[in-house]
């Protein structure tokens, strides 16, 4: 009888923190290989309405800006160098699952572009879906700025220079970061509430 392929997520924004991805999941993550990404590149261009979506942040002054931006991943090579991130081993019933968090990105396979050490033969990873996809941020688009703490957070966890290379193949925030609170919830559980 012929092995199943072992299965992996790419992370590069959120899921990368371990604690993110084990509140999804309902386990430990376990370890989190790191990799790099080949052919894509990051940048903040996930937008999602804030207004009218499943969550929707208030500023401390009362206003509640109408996009969110978030990290995501677009094709193409980026002259800092390959993506990094972490690898995650999973279930495809897990991985069904993170596809409800991931509601506003389409899953795609990375297993070629991928470069690391001890990493399963299938991965897969996110990226925006054509509808979310922001290549300028919106008028009014701001980052929340727990969002990009845990980001930070993450890659800092990851190990020594991720961080670092983490900063150098983003670029600098192309909008404010803004610190909110949650004020409207209709969130699945096991998604993030902090952002």
């Amino acid at each position: 009888m012929p092995s199943v392929p072992r299965l992996g997520l790419f992370v590069y924004g959120s899921l990368v923190l371990p604690e993110s991805a084990s509140m999804t999941l309902g386990r430990e993550v376990g370890q989190v290989r790191r990799g790099r990404l080949r052919e894509w590149k990051r940048r903040f261009s996930q937008a999602r309405d804030n207004l009218t979506c499943e969550k929707t942040f208030q500023c401390g002054d009362g206003s509640r800006p109408e996009w969110i931006l978030g990290l995501n991943l677009e094709r193409g090579e980026d002259p800092a160098g390959p993506v990094n991130g972490g690898v995650i081993e999973l279930t495809e019933a897990e991985l069904d699952r993170l596809d409800l968090r991931e509601v506003r990105y389409d899953r795609v396979e990375v297993s070629a572009q991928l470069e690391g050490h001890g990493l399963p033969e299938r991965i897969v990873t996110y990226t925006a879906k054509q509808f979310h996809f922001r290549p300028d941020p919106p008028e009014d688009a701001v980052i929340l700025a727990s969002y990009a703490e845990a980001v930070e957070r993450g890659f800092e966890a990851l190990g020594p220079g991720e961080l670092d290379a983490y900063r150098a193949t983003t670029g600098p925030y192309p909008v404010e970061r803004v610190p909110a609170e949650l004020v409207v919830d209709r969130i699945p559980d096991g998604n993030p509430r902090d952002w």
